[in-house]
């Protein structure tokens, strides 16, 4: 058994799909089904995501049952000056337990992503 993907509803796939290209993601297919355009995209490991875009609908509750999207980057502090973000749930920290460095984002629709850097 394997994971695909995941898949996160968005309001407008051209302002997500630019958001991960920072995070070296690139579009890899699409296809529509009715009113909802589902667009690919994918990192250089086969890491894929779906952009569910349907039409009307731009704002998503976000519920309790999924928490974050957690991606690994080379520096934690310089990804989280760089990226155009779209809210900081928490700013970069250590976190010795885990062994990592970490910061909080969010993506446009409000998806939390958790950057991740090893401490070594």
């Amino acid at each position: 058994m394997e994971i695909l993907h995941t898949c996160l509803n968005v309001a407008d796939a051209d302002e997500t799909i630019a958001f991960y290209e920072q995070f070296g993601f690139e579009e890899s297919w699409s296809f529509e089904a009715g009113d909802t355009e589902n667009r690919y995209i994918a990192d250089d490991d086969g890491v894929e995501l779906q952009l569910s875009d349907t039409e009307g609908e731009t704002a998503f509750e976000q519920g309790t049952a999924w928490d974050h999207l957690a991606i690994r980057v080379d520096d934690v502090d310089a990804t989280f000056e760089r990226v155009d973000h779209h809210g900081v749930v928490q700013e970069p920290g250590d976190q010795p337990a885990a062994g990592a460095r970490t910061a909080f984002i969010e993506d446009p629709d409000g998806h939390v992503l958790e950057l991740i850097e090893p401490l070594e």
